[in-house]
């Protein structure tokens, strides 16, 4: 299954805020109409933002407009500000240069994310004679935040065909339950081991002993190392430092923003109170309860034991 593809002339995606009740393709045919779903989380992930930005220059032809709405619906994935500036610049081409250029990106997405897999896989078995690995993550970072298969669940995946995976440890992820709602759908789905951790357990389990390293993905990654990714991916980083397990980032090279000297200069997204204050429609809090809600948080490269990308491993 592709989380999101080019279908007879029009973007067609799984609708990830309907999971894991029911699993849903959505078509759609007009720019606001992406800008809308990538702003509800109907699409998310930073492999996936990149290639919906470039079937989304397709969706606007030649409006400039259009264009700057839709690199601006989410500001901390640099992936999706790249992904519409890799179409938009074969615009003079013509409708057709930009749809090839989409379609490509789309594809060197699957690769990236088989060559991530095998990458990662082998970094965490060197010097580990057989046996299963336990693997704690936050969020999604599986085949419904890239094209196919996914980053640090990529790994996990891959993992699991060289029958090295022992369990997978997924956090909950509030406040949107990225965690129990998608990453365990996925598990599932792939036959892993798994099970669900609430946010804070994390660390206290780090210290526990038993897990064996840490897989995250990003949404940005500063010239030094510092990265972005999820809110709770930070207490994780200062919990495996503490314990002396691997934190372990997953991201194609694409993900890197040599632009940003470090994780300072990365706008983190706050999505409002109505998140914190209800779940799916539930409230939680007394009416009038305000909140904050950074989206992201960023994880200092000196807590980073490895960045694992479609073409090397870096040690911050």
């Amino acid at each position: 299954m592709r989380t999101i593809d080019w279908v007879d002339g029009a973007v067609e995606l799984v609708d990830q805020t309907r999971l894991p009740d029911e699993c849903v393709m959505v078509r759609i045919t007009t720019v606001d109409r992406l800008i809308d779903a990538i702003r509800r989380l109907a699409v998310r992930g930073a492999p996936a933002l990149g290639v919906a930005g470039a079937l989304g220059v397709v969706l606007a032809g030649g409006d400039r407009d259009a264009i700057a709405r839709l690199r601006a619906a989410r500001p901390t994935a640099v992936n999706l500000a790249w992904g519409v500036d890799q179409a938009a610049a074969w615009l003079p081409k013509g409708r057709e240069a930009v749809l090839e250029t989409a379609l490509r990106i789309r594809d060197e997405d699957i690769a990236a994310c088989l060559a991530m897999g095998e990458r990662g896989a082998d970094l965490l078995t060197e010097g580990r004679p057989g046996g299963g690995l336990r693997i704690m993550t936050v969020c999604n970072a599986g085949g419904l935040a890239a094209v196919e298969r996914g980053t640090a669940l990529g790994v996990a995946q891959t993992l699991l065909e060289r029958g090295r995976l022992a369990e997978v440890l997924a956090l909950e992820t509030r406040p949107l339950l990225q965690g129990a709602r998608l990453t365990a759908w996925e598990l599932a789905r792939m036959g892993a081991p798994h099970r669900l951790v609430a946010d804070g357990a994390g660390p206290y389990l780090l210290a526990r002993g038993g897990v064996d390293a840490v897989l995250v993905g990003a949404d940005r990654i500063a010239a030094n190392g510092d990265t972005a990714n999820k809110i709770g991916t930070y207490a994780l980083a200062l919990g495996a430092a503490r314990a002396g397990v691997p934190f372990v980032v997953v991201a194609p090279e694409t993900t890197i923003d040599f632009a940003t000297p470090t994780g300072d200069g990365i706008e983190i997204e706050d999505r409002g109170a109505e998140e914190i204050v209800t779940v799916r429609g539930m409230r939680l809090a007394p009416e009038g309860t305000d909140a904050v809600n950074p989206a992201f948080d960023v994880t200092p490269h000196d807590l980073i034991t490895a960045i694992v990308t479609d073409k090397r491993v870096i040690r911050p």
